[in-house]
C-alpha cells in the first residue's frame, strides 16, 4: 500500500503534500471533508487521528503520523537528502529547526481557535471578541516570523520546508493581498514555491486561484 494523505485541498495537509510531490513519493490522497463544520467528517477522520485534523498520515505498515513538523522531519530522514531540512552540520540548521516549529507551534495553532471560536468560546456575546483578538495576534506573529524571513528563500539562498510553509500559509487569512503589503518576504518566498516544476501542479490543486 501506498502512503495515504488524509487532507482536503488548500488545508494543513497541502504542507506534506507538496513535501511528498518533492520527494517524488507514491501516495493516495483521502478526501476528508469540512472538519470545522461537518460532524460527519470529523467522525469518519476520527477512528485514524482523534483529534480529526489535518495532515494525517498513514505509512505504508498501517502506522499514523500526525503533526506536519514531525512529518516534515520524518520524510526529510526518510529521503535520505537535505534539501528540504538542512542536515544536522549545516549552518541554517539551528534557524530552520526555530522557524519550523514557530510556524507550527505559534502561528497554526490561531488558526485552529479562530476558525470557529464556538469551540473555545461558549458564549456567542464573546465569540467575536475572541476571533478578533486571535486574528490581531496572528498578524503580530506574522510580521515577526517577516522580521526573520530571507530572500528569495525564507533561509536566504538556501531553499527548504519553510518555503513550502509559507506556499500555504499565505493563502490564509489574514489573506493573500495583506501578505503582499504586511509580510512581502513571506509572500515571495511562498509564491515562488508555487511555481517551482516540482510543485507547481500540486499548488495548482490546492489553490487554483493564486
Amino acid at each position: 500500500m501506498p502512503l495515504t494523505l488524509y487532507g482536503e485541498p488548500g488545508w494543513g495537509s497541502a504542507i506534506v503534500e507538496l513535501q511528498l510531490g518533492w520527494y517524488g513519493l507514491d501516495y493516495r490522497f483521502e478526501l476528508v471533508g469540512d472538519l470545522v463544520r461537518s460532524a460527519e467528517s470529523r467522525a469518519a477522520l476520527m477512528p485514524v487521528n482523534p483529534l480529526a485534523q489535518v495532515p494525517t498520515l498513514v505509512l505504508e505498515d498501517g502506522r499514523v503520523m500526525t503533526e506536519s513538523a514531525a512529518i516534515t522531519l520524518f520524510l526529510a530522514d526518510r529521503s535520505g537528502l537535505d534539501d528540504l531540512v538542512p542536515g544536522a552540520a549545516a549552518a541554517e540548521r539551528a534557524d530552520f529547526l526555530r522557524w519550523l516549529v514557530f510556524f507550527v507551534a505559534s502561528i497554526y495553532p490561531t488558526y485552529t481557535f479562530g476558525d470557529d471560536p464556538a469551540r473555545f468560546v461558549p458564549e456567542p456575546a464573546g465569540q467575536e471578541g475572541f476571533r478578533l483578538a486571535v486574528d490581531a495576534w496572528r498578524e503580530r506573529l506574522y510580521r515577526v516570523a517577516e522580521t526573520a524571513a530571507g530572500s528569495p528563500w525564507f533561509l536566504g539562498e538556501r531553499f527548504s520546508a519553510l518555503d513550502i510553509y509559507a506556499a500555504v500559509l499565505s493563502r490564509w487569512e489574514p489573506g493573500p493581498e495583506w501578505f503582499r503589503t504586511e509580510a512581502p518576504k513571506l509572500a515571495a518566498s511562498g509564491a515562488a514555491t508555487r511555481r517551482l516544476p516540482a510543485l507547481a501542479a500540486i499548488a495548482r490543486r490546492n489553490f487554483p486561484d493564486a
